[in-house]
């Protein structure tokens, strides 16, 4: 009997969601590391599974390839099936805060609207130097369980159990924890293609 070849590690899906990303738009690894402020050498280990970036570096590949952080997880064929299973759902910890983020919805293109949950350990802080995208990406974080202080360029919001907030993805942006509990909050994300906008 043929044993089945194991599934592809988490930072396998990554390497080849970038790898597949970057050609699509026709980058070279240089063009994308002088696009999106990461080394050339680093994308390339990231491209062959060699390493486990932190979400800011993620962050950072994901503005350049004009997608949003959630792009990066997914399978690299959108499914079909409308409905995302709990257990195939997928959670990669940044190792660098510790905090844990699970793709909620379904994988399928069909949808603009992407819903992500995470649990962020106390005293976390996470930092995104985010800037203005085209498609405009915008952004409400719910709070689920307990507390986290987001700030979206020099503004600080206080959020705690059941508060939520709107947000564009155009300016420098954090995440902390100041409890001493895990908080848990959702986050929902779509993207604005310039001529829905208005003047």
């Amino acid at each position: 009997m043929k044993e089945e070849d194991p599934p592809p590690s988490l930072n396998d899906r990554i390497a080849r969601r970038v790898r597949d990303l970057r050609a699509a738009r026709g980058l070279s690894l240089d063009a994308l590391a002088t696009h999106c402020g990461v080394s050339r050498s680093m994308i390339s280990l990231i491209e062959r599974g060699e390493s486990s970036p932190t979400a800011v570096l993620l962050e950072k590949l994901a503005t350049g390839l004009g997608v949003v952080l959630a792009s990066l997880f997914e399978e690299p064929e959108p499914t079909r099936n409308p409905v995302s299973r709990l257990a195939d759902q997928v959670q990669w910890r940044d190792p660098h805060s510790g905090y844990v983020r699970r793709n909620v919805s379904p994988g399928s293109a069909a949808s603009p609207v992407q819903i992500v949950e995470v649990q962020f350990p106390p005293r976390a802080r996470v930092a995104y130097e985010s800037g203005a995208r085209d498609p405009r990406v915008h952004q409400q974080v719910w709070v689920l369980d307990g507390t986290i202080e987001v700030t979206v360029g020099d503004d600080t919001h206080q959020l705690s159990t059941g508060d939520c907030l709107a947000l564009a993805l155009d300016r420098p942006m954090s995440y902390y924890n100041p409890s001493r509990k895990t908080a848990r909050y959702a986050v929902v994300i779509t993207s604005v293609p310039a001529s829905w906008r208005t003047a």
